[in-house]
């Protein structure tokens, strides 16, 4: 399932990030949507969150460090793992995302890029630790252009992301797909 996973995100410019109910509903009935980045829910409603993308035939992944109720250890990863389907999981804390490959999870590492300590920190993660980078914001076409360069997994940008510029001009720089929560950007 990982695999199949990946390929949805490389073959597929847009992911759907949803930050609600609302937005879960309009992703699930787009059809130009196969990948969902769920950002939102707790412990309670995590797995349902999870079944409705996956009966609509979409990937769930599920930004661990967003679901209420989970500490911040990697028994998160596990709770994720056992408790629901997720095929993957986006985090921004490398413990998460080493935990997640152990058990077999799709593993996405935000990173944000707020200054060059940021930008250098990327030199520095082990090549094999993600299966995917996403880096926040997506707007900036020349940093995003250099970490394409280097990087040793796909490149995923979200953050910002407003319009059809935004997403060609990240796509040019080489990245993979973008996430948005921007729904008008979802049928781009």
């Amino acid at each position: 399932m990982k695999q199949a996973l990946m390929d949805a995100i490389q073959e597929t410019p847009v992911i759907a990030a949803v930050k609600d109910d609302a937005g879960l509903c309009n992703a699930l009935t787009n059809e130009n949507i196969r990948v969902v980045f769920v950002l939102y829910g707790d412990i309670c409603n995590i797995a349902s969150i999870v079944r409705r993308i996956h009966e609509a035939g979409r990937f769930a992944v599920v930004h661990v460090d967003l679901i209420a109720g989970l500490a911040g250890k990697e028994v998160s990863v596990d709770f994720i793992r056992n408790t629901t389907e997720a095929d993957g999981i986006i985090s921004t804390r490398q413990s998460f995302i080493r935990r997640a490959k152990e058990l077999g999870l799709a593993a996405i590492l935000r990173v944000f890029l707020l200054d060059s300590i940021a930008l250098e920190s990327l030199d520095k993660i082990p090549p094999n630790l993600p299966d995917c980078l996403d880096l926040l914001p997506g707007t900036m076409p020349k940093i995003l252009r250099r970490v394409c360069a280097t990087a040793k997994v796909p490149v995923l940008a979200g953050g910002l992301i407003a319009d059809k510029e935004d997403v060609m001009a990240a796509l040019e720089a080489g990245i993979t797909a973008i996430s948005t929560t921007n729904q008008a950007v979802w049928n781009m």
